[in-house]
Parts: C-alpha cells; structure tokens; sequence
C-alpha cells in the first residue's frame, strides 16, 4: 500500500493531499529510511512521522484498503510520541 493512503486510511494524518506533502517534505522514514508519498508500507514496517515539534513513530499492524474510524486505530501500534525543538532556521 502507497505510504500516503495508509496515512490516510489508519488517520494518522486526515487528508491523503496533506499525507502526500508530508512525506515530500522529508517528515517520513520507513525503517529509518527517508520515503516518499508513493512509497510501500507492509506489515511490520515501523513509520515515524514528524508533526512540527512532534515525533510520532508507530509500527504497521494491517494495511486495508478502507475501513471505519472505530478500526483505523487497530492498523498501527504507537512505539513512541516525543516532543523535539523547532529547527532554527537561517533565514
């Protein structure tokens, strides 16, 4: 399954457009491995995932296709939540 449609399915992130920037933007790793949006998540695969000055890093139960909002949380299990600083920019 495309990384950014998992995303969206498990509603980690609500929007596919937005799961897509994300991971184009470099906030995706794969098994610590930068992704893209078109990249492939299976089973077993860890993502972490970098909200701002949140890192959120979850391992891949299921992939589905679709599913309800009640299960979405049943596709993924948190490893970790942490909080990290804003990046200072020079600019």
């Amino acid at each position: 399954m495309r990384l950014d449609k998992f995303l969206k399915v498990s509603r980690l992130i609500k929007r596919r457009t937005v799961a897509k920037e994300v991971t184009d933007k470099g906030r995706v790793k794969i098994n610590g491995k930068l992704s893209k949006s078109s990249s492939d998540v299976k089973f077993n695969d860890v993502l972490e995932i970098r909200f701002g000055n949140k890192v959120v890093e979850v391992k891949v139960l299921e992939t589905k296709e679709f599913t309800r909002k009640e299960d979405a949380q049943k596709m993924f299990e948190l490893i970790s939540e942490t909080r990290v600083k804003e990046e200072q920019s020079d600019g």
